[in-house]
């Protein structure tokens, strides 16, 4: 499989899947053992069906969920994106109610792929200034010089 061939699979991945919403592309993706690892999502599963869920979760607190691929590259079977989305908070969110506050949290993701399709994801992203966004959690003091 090329290395353009490869990163647009991960290009469908942000925009078919979380930027509009189309669960039913996650099985065109996403690999049956697919494996995810995203500390800023406690308890997100692998798995079609967990990656369905996960979209779920967050398009329903943020229905305007938008993802936009500031960077990518590909190396062997990786690909490696920095990306930053943007959405307003209306749904619920993990327990948290929602602000109506918009928020652009950032990210970095390297997928593995197998196959031509995504067996692993290691994410990375601002989960602290989603929170600070939604002004759930203190913006920090700026630091005088």
């Amino acid at each position: 499989m090329s290395t353009e061939a490869k990163k647009a699979i991960i290009r469908r991945y942000f925009d078919e899947l979380w930027s509009q919403g189309n669960l039913v592309v996650a099985s065109e993706l996403i690999a049956s053992d697919y494996a995810v690892h995203d500390p800023g999502t406690p308890g997100r599963q692998g798995g079609i069906e967990g990656e369905k869920q996960a979209a779920n979760l967050y398009r329903t607190a943020f229905p305007d969920l938008h993802f936009t691929i500031e960077s990518e590259v590909a190396e062997g079977d990786s690909v490696m994106v920095r990306w930053h989305s943007r959405g307003t908070h209306l749904g619920e969110l993990m327990g948290l109610p929602p602000t109506g506050r918009q928020a652009n949290p950032t990210g970095i993701s390297v997928f593995r792929l197998v196959n031509g399709r995504i067996a692993e994801h290691w994410c990375n992203w601002d989960t602290l200034g989603l929170m600070q966004q939604l002004g759930l959690i203190p913006q920090p003091e700026v630091m005088s010089a």
